[in-house]
């Protein structure tokens, strides 16, 4: 097989830019298994790749999170990830030699030296922003206006880029517990950004908020910014309430798919449902610990609004879980002596699948609440029906299992994969001990049916 010719390098160093991180990896294993002269050259040609990614990310990394939307939804600030290739090969070829130095970092991070050629890069990429923009970022009709603001702030933030990476490294002591000493770096951190370039200040605490996983971890870095920023009124009428308003945008965002969901038969809440009921209980706890809120402000009356809305939501699924219950526990009168009656478990019939998909689906959310109750003012009634689940499925199997040993039940089989159900209902609420009895009686029993 012959090697590949120009052209087709070019068209393949073309794709392999543009593939995600996972599928580059993915293809390099594949590709070295592969025998000929045209799988050595690609391979060599994805390793290559490779190395000058693990480059981009050491010198870029400040700036790396910028160009991907953040893993939550909060919106932030972010430039299109065809940028980063382009603004990187512009960069690195300002010093190829010292590529080198950015290679196998992993014990020397702090490395004055791959520090200072880590900086030297971002520095280069500021001013080939400046000096060729059409290169870094391609005009496209009717995005004129958008495309020149995301260059101006593409490059007033590779201008931070040297403050950011060192600010990074004091970003967990600034939303933990920070000393008097850690705030004044903080507030010293933003001034200075300020005098670097104009809105340096809110420009710097984007690339930090990129880097947080917890988006409502912000509210720690704005207030801790200035001395008066934790006041709504202050706040909200300042360059840092942007913040803010995308957190209450986000938790609006939930909210409404909160209020959408409808438990019915096959339909399970999913991480999805359940992500978003603890996000919004954090991040509105959040809210509430580190801002001063007016009870009539716009951001006071919106926390309470989507407390409200989420609290509504979430007592129409407990309560339409509880009704739920009698579809899998069904019941019937049965006559004991003369004309007393008592409440026994009606096992004559299978219960309906579609009623089993929709205890499971709200019992999973009734468990993945229990931490987010309180919050949202519902953990009495979500207490109260945990309780009142087991017990109504303790009792259940108490006398199911006696209709077993009686000889009441014909298919005992169907019966005691009921009662395993029911078990599985029990794990779903945290009530992992009750589940355990369930099993044990209803093994030890399926082991005397069998003996029998």
């Amino acid at each position: 097989m012959t090697e590949l010719s120009v052209a087709q390098r070019a068209v393949l160093a073309q794709m392999v830019e543009r593939l995600p991180d996972r599928t580059l990896k993915t293809l390099s294993l594949a590709v070295t298994q592969m025998p000929g002269a045209r799988a050595r050259a690609l391979s060599q040609m994805l390793a290559e790749e490779g190395i000058d990614r693990n480059r981009r990310a050491v010198a870029f990394a400040p700036m790396i999170p910028l160009f991907a939307p953040r893993p939550d939804g909060v919106e932030g600030l972010t430039f299109p990830p065809a940028i980063l290739p382009r603004l990187w090969k512009a960069a690195s070829a300002t010093a190829p030699a010292l590529l080198g130095t950015l290679d196998d970092i992993r014990l020397r991070k702090d490395d004055l030296r791959v520090v200072a050629v880590a900086d030297r890069y971002c520095i280069a990429a500021s001013g080939f922003i400046r000096d060729q923009p059409d290169v870094v970022w391609p005009a496209a009709p009717g995005k004129e206006a958008e495309r020149e603001a995301g260059l101006t702030e593409l490059a007033r933030c590779f201008d931070l880029a040297v403050m950011a990476r060192r600010a990074l490294k004091s970003l967990p002591n600034w939303i933990l517990r920070p000393t008097p000493d850690q705030l004044a770096e903080l507030r010293l951190l933003v001034r200075d950004a300020a005098e670097i370039t104009p809105d340096g200040g809110p420009s710097m605490l984007e690339i930090l908020f990129a880097h947080l996983t917890d988006a409502a971890l912000v509210l720690r870095l704005v207030v801790h910014s200035s001395r008066s920023a934790s006041k709504e009124g202050v706040l909200s009428g300042s360059e840092m309430a942007v913040f803010v308003n995308r957190l209450l945008a986000e938790v609006e965002s939930r909210v409404a798919r909160i209020g959408a969901f409808k438990a019915t038969a096959g339909v399970d809440p999913g991480p999805q449902i359940k992500a978003d009921i603890a996000w919004c209980a954090e991040t509105l706890a959040e809210l509430d610990m580190t801002l001063q809120l007016d009870p009539n402000g716009e951001w006071g009356m919106a926390a309470r609004d989507a407390r409200a809305r989420i609290n509504r939501s979430l007592s129409a699924t407990l309560k339409s879980t509880d009704k739920t219950l009698d579809k899998v526990l069904p019941m019937k009168r049965v006559q004991t002596a003369g004309r007393m009656t008592r409440e026994a478990p009606d096992l004559e019939q299978p219960v309906a699948p579609e009623a089993i998909q929709t205890a499971s689906a709200l019992l999973t959310l009734v468990g993945a609440i229990r931490t987010a109750a309180q919050i949202f003012g519902i953990e009495s009634q979500r207490s109260q029906l945990v309780q009142s689940a087991i017990d109504r499925i303790r009792t259940f199997v108490d006398l199911t299992i006696e209709a077993v040993n009686s000889g009441e039940v014909q298919d005992q089989s169907r019966v005691l994969a009921h009662v395993e159900t029911l078990a599985k209902f029990l794990t779903l609420i945290d009530a992992t001990e009750p589940a355990r009895t369930v099993r044990r009686r209803a093994a030890a029993e399926g082991s005397l049916a069998r003996t029998a």
